[in-house]
């Protein structure tokens, strides 16, 4: 299957999202940079490109892992947004991590501190996708 075409714009944009995620020290800021990450992808419509449709992204677990990083987006969605709406546990539980990394509470027992390297490689592997390196 071919590769969706993206924009030059668009390209440029999602490489530097992607470096800042690879260069931003582990801290509130690189959650920070997750998100931005996965909202420029969101923005501009290439989610298709990671859909559980294909055979390869179901072999290379690619919607699982893009749903891993897109928790860190919509946690910091609903931080910044106050809301008496029920989140539902998950969102919630991770709403509460992000808190903490956020008020530099930061041990092993958070889920989402102790897989910072883990989600550097998953944003990583999501670029990879988006933007195949021709070898």
């Amino acid at each position: 299957m071919q590769a969706m075409k993206i924009l030059p714009k668009v390209k440029v944009g999602l490489e530097k999202k992607f470096q800042k995620v690879l260069k931003t020290p582990d801290s509130f800021a690189f959650f920070e940079a997750i998100h931005d990450f996965i909202e420029h992808i969101e923005v501009n419509t290439l989610t298709a490109t990671l859909s559980s449709n294909t055979k390869a992204n179901i072999a290379l677990n690619i919607p699982n892992k893009y749903n891993h990083l897109k928790q860190i987006y919509q946690a910091l969605e609903d931080a910044n947004t106050k809301s008496d709406a029920d989140l539902g546990h998950t969102r919630y539980a991770v709403l509460n991590e992000i808190k903490k990394i956020q008020n530099n509470d930061v041990s092993e027992s958070n889920t989402f501190w102790k897989k910072r390297d883990l989600f550097r490689k998953l944003v990583g592997e999501i670029y990879q996708k988006l933007i195949p390196t021709e070898v």
